[in-house]
């Protein structure tokens, strides 16, 4: 087991012997100075340092050591500087501890004290770096979001950038892609999250009913009213209104919306008066809006107000590897709900789940899931379980394989643009003539 790392800064070379007896069981690291510590700390990482503010010791020393305390935390701020003051002058070190130091020490050193100090620093940086670890491996770009592949991965980042902003947000993608994850992302991420987040699916609800549903309705606007009742988007006030598949509001309401949109008020159903709603919407939908534009079924006002920012979902069969991720995390949790034993699935199965091209995406992948931990009867799902067909075969391409595609790929693009020129073909590749000959020939390639 490796020895805890110390840095010792002490301008006296008969304490700097002492210290490292003292601290005989540790790593130690010696500095005199402040430009030979901050060096020094740059080189060995010590979690722990104990600095003596009396650099050098002179009238003027405080300021010395309080100015390499400021330059250790700029350079590693989670480092753990226990400073080290002589002459009574507490007043220094209370002013070294409230600009960021662990603890301070008087002189003269007392071994067994100091000791216990620099342990209890050690202990600190240990569980803080310990946390840090945990933290990271167990975090994922946004809860609820399983992300292995770059293009997901790069949705997840502008989700994050968009999240702290008030703009309104369309999210596009294909049924099942989990728009609503990242709607709710995109609450949770925001100023708004411990304000109401209210979902409406405008394709799920009649047509005489969704206007009521989004702006309310008074007492009496119509047979059955019989009291004042706020609508989705009142409730949504000072929160975040989520209109799922827009693309499927009637004509009438996409006016009403526009005009939400743009005045920020509502009237109830039946009433006169003019209710302010604060409120961030997000809009979703699998159809193509500008297609319903150009069939005058989406008015275009109306598209430009609710896309201030777009974000393209991509489906499943889009993310390599996201399947079999995402299958795996589902799998745990399914297991445990259903009290079921199941502990992974067959080769056959993850080949089945990435040959799969997976037409209604995550979703499908979820029921599947599910319906193969209850189904299996064994330890391990098979394909069976999952009414997949067996995969001929892992897609995954061997690291020599796949620089050879590159290669290939890439004299071809070279010679392509360079007219077929070797000399022009090697330049734009970084590589000599005769290298490009070597792999024309390997590769098969005719110039």
């Amino acid at each position: 087991m490796s020895k805890r790392k110390l840095l010792v800064v002490e301008d006296d070379p008969g304490l700097q012997k002492q210290l490292r007896w003292n601290f005989e069981d540790y790593e130690i690291h010696l500095a005199g100075d402040r430009p030979s510590a901050l060096a020094m700390l740059r080189e060995c990482q010590a979690p722990v340092v104990t600095l003596d503010l009396g650099l050098p010791p002179d009238a003027a020393n405080a300021s010395e050591g309080l100015a390499a305390l400021r330059e250790m935390l700029e350079l590693a701020p989670r480092t753990k500087v226990v400073v080290v003051t002589g002459n009574d002058d507490r007043e220094v070190a209370v002013r070294a501890v409230a600009q960021g130091a662990y603890d301070f020490y008087e002189k003269p050193i007392d071994p067994d004290v100091l000791r216990l100090i620099v342990a209890r620093a050690h202990a600190l940086a240990e569980l803080e770096a310990e946390n840090e670890r945990l933290a990271k491996q167990g975090s994922a770009p946004l809860d609820g979001v399983i992300a292995g592949s770059a293009t997901m991965r790069e949705v997840c980042r502008r989700i994050e950038k968009i999240a702290p902003t008030q703009t309104t947000v369309l999210l596009l993608g294909e049924s099942g892609t989990g728009k609503e994850v990242m709607a709710r992302s995109l609450h949770e991420l925001s100023q708004r999250h411990s304000a109401p987040f209210v979902a409406i699916n405008c394709a799920a609800i009649p047509e005489n009913l969704l206007e009521s549903e989004l702006f309310g309705y008074e007492r009496g606007a119509f047979t059955g009213a019989s009291k004042q009742t706020r609508g989705k988007v009142e409730f949504a006030n000072g929160g975040t209104l989520f209109l799922d598949e827009i693309g499927d509001l009637p004509a009438a309401l996409q006016a009403k919306l526009l005009r939400f949109l743009q005045e920020r008020v509502i009237e109830r159903i039946g009433g006169r008066e003019e209710i302010p709603v604060d409120t961030r919407v997000i809009c979703a939908t699998h159809q193509d809006l500008r297609a319903q534009i150009a069939d005058n079924r989406f008015r275009e006002d109306l598209y430009y107000r609710i896309s201030e920012v777009t974000v393209t979902i991509p489906p499943l069969r889009e993310r390599p590897g996201d399947a079999v991720l995402i299958a795996r995390a589902l799998l745990g949790r399914f297991s445990s709900v259903h009290n079921r034993r199941v502990k992974d699935f067959s080769d056959a199965a993850l080949q089945a789940i990435q040959a799969h091209p997976w037409p209604g995406n995550v979703r499908e992948l979820e029921n599947r899931v599910k319906r193969a931990v209850i189904m299996a009867d064994g330890r391990y799902v098979e394909p069976g379980d999952l009414e997949l067909e067996a995969g001929q075969g892992l897609r995954v391409q061997s690291l020599k394989d796949a620089r050879e595609t590159a290669e290939a790929g890439a004299i071809r693009e070279a010679l392509a643009y360079s007219g077929g020129q070797i000399g022009k073909a090697a330049e734009l590749l970084g590589v000599s003539r005769p290298t490009v000959y070597h792999l024309l020939k390997k590769y098969g390639i005719e110039a």
